[in-house]
């Protein structure tokens, strides 16, 4: 099952990736490694402020995509919960 995830850096900006295993993911983030994400390398600490289970990898990708398209405050929105 793939979950789209929003991670919140030290900076307040929000990075939304794609996962299986979220809490492994996270922790590459956070490794600053080669499996890091570039735009995460030296914004840390992060923090996991929202997750949710999507179904395939297509979904997960197509939710990222819709995601990524909406404003801070929508983003901000979604992690207090608030639906969109």
């Amino acid at each position: 099952m793939w979950s789209v995830y929003m991670l919140r850096c030290a900076d307040d900006s929000l990075y939304t990736g794609v996962a299986m295993d979220v809490d492994r993911r996270v922790e590459e983030h956070q490794s600053q490694g080669p499996k890091s994400a570039k735009y995460t390398r030296g914004r840390g600490p992060l923090k996991l402020v929202y997750q949710r289970q999507v179904g395939t990898r297509s979904d997960a990708c197509a939710e990222e995509y819709r995601i990524k398209q909406l404003s801070k405050v929508e983003k901000e929105r979604m992690v207090r919960g608030e639906r969109l």
